[in-house]
């Protein structure tokens, strides 16, 4: 798990995300609404897309506007196992990992093939781009 995940606000724009995914060097944001509740999780291809492709300003479309129904999450305390089936589940590549109604972090992709086996990695990314 990477901890500390940044979120971008849900009144936050796309251009304010799509600078802070610079600055921080990743390819997706938490998005949070009042409280840091988790919202949804927002992605360079989303604004790609569903903004620019889509003749949008990215300086107007707001974070959560783009939240797509219930955010796809794991508990802080959930087994390698149930990481590995919500994603295969889900088709993620990245999971906000949840405390209670507390977002701590985020597991990647890249953070399941540098901890698990390697059979267990092919099998993931085997569901995941099927």
């Amino acid at each position: 798990m990477t901890p500390d995940a940044t979120c971008i606000g849900a009144k936050e724009t796309a251009l304010e995300a799509t600078k802070k995914m610079t600055e921080l060097g990743v390819g997706a944001l938490p998005i949070c609404g009042t409280n840091n509740k988790l919202k949804g999780m927002l992605t360079d291809r989303d604004i790609v897309v569903k903004v620019i492709g889509a003749g949008k300003d990215p300086a107007q479309v707001k974070a959560g506007d783009l939240a797509q129904g219930k955010a796809v999450t794991i508990g802080a305390d959930d087994e390698a196992e149930t990481i590995l089936r919500t994603m295969s589940r889900h088709k993620v590549r990245r999971l906000p990992v949840i405390d209670g109604h507390k977002l701590v972090g985020i597991v990647t992709q890249a953070d399941v093939a540098r901890a698990l086996p390697d059979p267990d990695v092919g099998d993931l990314l085997e569901a995941i781009s099927a």
